[in-house]
């Protein structure tokens, strides 16, 4: 008989707004206290204490605008978030600083959210959608230079980019960008030439959220619909369908592949988070507590996997944290 399905460990009440994402920062030395950042729809981020499960910080910089993205740069004092007030801010929080020390206007309109990837110590590219609707634009930080802008082919009626993802291979390989459209389809991008390598249409509605396992070569993506479409990218840098698999109920906000890359979560329409094995995609639980869509879902970066955690933030203004299969 199949084990039911655990309940939270702990629940994180107090944004007062639905939650909209979540970033883990715990893989520090001790004794570091291991951190969670929320971004919510009244503009706050939520800088949470993992061992008093209460807020040691709210930081403000979005003019009340909805926050759908935070990423810390290297360390929990430099933060970067990016909100419904198109802009990207660079936080610095040491010695308890609670100020933006920088910020990037994007001028889109859309969820899309920034992906960032170090590239050597104290630089990072970031992807972000671009004010032209089907355009992502690059840049370094933290200096701001423009690296390129990716523009689809004349006639590539792919609409807006819904979802990034930069990876690189090794520090010595190119940094390459996976981006999901409105269109369905999913394209591979290398970023130094500017140029889209390969396009696969996973999707009959807008691809909503991928990540990509770039050890195996295989990522995996979600949409409005009830398919979740796992892809590889084979040696001549082309993306193709690895297989499909059918979802109970439809709608898909997040999606994430564990750092480990033994199991994966998704972020339901329907109010549940389901885990999945990532070598078959075989489903393993179903989270059901939240009362509302599921928005976001993140692992912890605990160097002791018997720590690591799975938080999930919802509509319901709540953010569940979870410690399944921790052992394995």
């Amino acid at each position: 008989m199949a084990l039911p399905p655990p309940d939270p460990q702990f629940v994180l009440r107090g944004t007062s707004a639905a939650v909209h994402t979540l970033h883990f920062s715990c893989g520090g030395p001790e004794p570091d206290i291991p951190l969670l950042f929320s971004g919510s729809e009244n503009g706050f981020i939520h800088v949470w204490n993992l061992k008093t499960h209460r807020v040691d910080t709210a930081l403000d910089g979005h003019g009340r605008r909805s926050v759908y993205c935070v990423e810390t740069m290297g360390g929990k004092d430099r933060l970067l978030s990016q909100g419904r007030d198109q802009r990207i801010c660079l936080w610095d929080l040491a010695e308890g600083r609670t100020s933006v020390t920088d910020s990037v206007f994007t001028e889109h309109v859309g969820f899309c959210r920034c992906s960032l990837l170090k590239v050597a110590q104290g630089r990072w590219l970031m992807a972000m959608a671009a004010r032209s609707l089907e355009e992502v634009q690059i840049l370094e930080l933290p200096s701001k230079t423009s690296v390129c802008t990716l523009k689809p082919e004349v006639g590539a009626k792919l609409g807006m980019p819904m979802c990034l993802k930069l990876w690189q291979l090794n520090c010595d390989s190119q940094p390459v960008l996976l981006a999901g459209y409105e269109d369905g389809s999913v394209v591979l991008w290398n970023v130094s030439m500017g140029k889209a390598l390969s396009q696969l249409i996973c999707h009959q509605e807008p691809v909503m959220s991928l990540d990509f396992d770039a050890e195996k070569a295989k990522g995996i993506s979600g949409s409005s619909e009830k398919v979740l479409s796992i892809w590889s990218l084979n040696e001549q840098q082309n993306l193709q369908v690895y297989k499909t698999h059918e979802l109970v109920n439809a709608g898909i906000s997040d999606i994430t592949i564990r750092p480990d890359k033994k199991i994966l979560a998704t972020a339901g329409w329907d109010h549940r988070i389901r885990i999945f094995g990532w070598k078959k995609l075989k489903p393993l639980a179903v989270l059901d507590y939240h009362t509302a869509t599921v928005h976001c879902v993140s692992f912890s970066d605990h160097s002791n996997p018997r720590e690591r955690l799975l938080a999930a933030g919802s509509k319901d203004q709540r953010i569940s944290v979870w410690s399944i299969y921790a052992q394995t």
